[in-house]
């Protein structure tokens, strides 16, 4: 009987320790998710100071990945996960870096606030802060779908990122003929380009994750999976 008592207090222990860690991961999220709108912001309204916090912010992001990977680790070394439970440790530790990389992305983006690099052309600032939503909302619905570990919900957040590419190159494609057409230095221009570029990187990482989520749930690999056969899966979905 003490045995037994003991065995299941070591199972309650570790399903607690794996819910910290997953809700370690969706606080990480959160903050980098406000990382973004605050970006937003700072660009609609063209304010260092909120770019500034956002920027020194991202140190913080950086120390929660290091202590969910060092978790992550820890709970490997004591508990000895069966595979469904290395699995999802697995899918935190890889989730993390693109959340982390997420953060390094919008760090690029505030940086136009804070070194007075905001497009001149309202047309293209509009687009720019367009997609921005676009991929604020592609990452929550990641985030969801995670939480849930939802695989429905991943495949058609994933679906997103094809919508926000297509935006990303017409956008791309606009402002590189506005690039004669205006009075802003060529610097200017090469650091809106990187951050557009960044803005679409965050919409790849996002999509990673829910790759990831896709692979807990159906125990199957799907990152170098066909994209037909995931589209096929989505359009299953619809």
């Amino acid at each position: 009987m003490h045995q037994v008592a003991l065995n299941t207090h070591i199972s309650d222990r570790f399903n607690l320790e794996l819910e910290n860690l997953r809700n370690s991961v969706l606080t990480m999220g959160g903050e980098v998710e406000q990382q973004l709108i605050d970006t937003l912001k700072a660009i609609s309204t063209n304010n260092p100071g909120l770019a500034e916090k956002v920027i020194l912010n991202d140190l913080k992001v950086n120390s929660m990945e290091m202590q969910i990977d060092e978790e992550c680790l820890r709970i490997i070394a004591k508990r000895h996960p069966t595979a469904s439970d290395l699995r999802l440790i697995m899918t935190i530790s890889k989730a993390i870096t693109d959340i982390e990389r997420m953060g390094d992305e919008i760090e690029r983006i505030a940086k136009l606030v804070t070194k007075q690099k905001i497009p001149a052309s309202e047309s293209i600032k509009s687009s720019m802060l367009q997609i921005g939503q676009q991929v604020t909302a592609m990452m929550r619905g990641t985030f969801d779908a995670f939480a849930r570990q939802d695989e429905r919900a991943a495949l058609i957040v994933y679906d997103q990122d094809n919508r926000i590419d297509s935006e990303y190159k017409k956008l791309l494609t606009f402002t590189t003929g506005e690039m004669s057409r205006s009075g802003q230095s060529m610097e200017d221009w090469l650091e809106i380009l990187w951050a557009l570029r960044s803005l679409e990187r965050i919409g790849d990482r996002c999509k990673n994750i829910c790759e990831y989520v896709v692979s807990l749930t159906s125990g199957k690999d799907v990152r170098h999976t066909k994209l037909e056969s995931l589209q096929q899966k989505i359009d299953d979905l619809t």
